[in-house]
């Protein structure tokens, strides 16, 4: 089984994922900084560390991605393909037929993002839109990484999909207090894991979400 337990080990021999999927992982990390130097996908004082900032930080997901009743993940904002590039790698050898929908509104992003899972031959959809203009999507999974704030994407979830089992997010250290002013707002459960690459951030899984019935809304 593939979990988020690999991020922990050096050694690939050691590692319960395929050599391959490593290597693929490492290609897709040099691509990301040769196209650094004509498009802005990462910050440049993060391609040195590219390997946990970025790779790691999106592969640690793995854990909520990887269950029987999840084929399809939406990635807002995809930038980069961060983190829906990294998880349709992962996935491949399990289940070659999760998909990995984009939405990016950049044109030279999109390209990028149309090379790279034509390059690792992942099932997949590229949108160059935004989208706070399109409505009634489907998937099983929106997942966000640097995009909008958890208030916004929440508006987008409810407002732009009609069907969506869960939501994957990433907070900061101000995570607890993000989580309770939104359930002051809405309804929802979720699963919280600490994450690997950073002491001061989370990573948090919603589902059953839903907006109460009160005034003054904070979105």
């Amino acid at each position: 089984m593939i979990d988020s337990n690999f991020l922990k080990k050096d050694k690939i021999a050691n590692l319960n994922v395929p050599r391959e999927t490593f290597k693929e992982l490492e290609d897709y990390s040099k691509e990301i900084i040769k196209k650094n130097k004509s498009i802005n996908l990462i910050s440049k004082s993060t391609e040195k560390s590219i390997k946990i900032r970025h790779i790691e930080d999106c592969a640690q997901t793995i854990d909520f991605i990887n269950e029987n009743d999840i084929n399809v993940c939406t990635d807002l904002g995809s930038g980069a393909g961060l983190p829906g590039v990294v998880l349709g790698i992962l996935m491949k050898p399990k289940n070659p037929l999760f998909k990995i929908i984009f939405y990016e509104k950049s044109y030279h992003k999109s390209v990028f993002l149309k090379d790279m899972v034509k390059k690792f031959t992942l099932n997949s959809e590229i949108h160059q839109k935004n989208i706070f203009d399109e409505r009634e999507l489907s998937t099983d999974v929106i997942i966000s990484r640097a995009f909008k704030p958890l208030p916004i994407i929440f508006k987008i979830a409810q407002s732009n999909f009609k069907n969506f089992k869960y939501i994957i997010l990433y907070l900061g250290k101000s995570g607890k207090k993000i989580l309770d002013d939104a359930l002051k707002f809405w309804i929802f459960d979720y699963e919280e894991k600490k994450s690997l690459t950073s002491d001061e951030s989370m990573i948090v899984k919603i589902a059953n979400l839903r907006e109460k019935n009160v005034k003054n809304k904070f979105i």
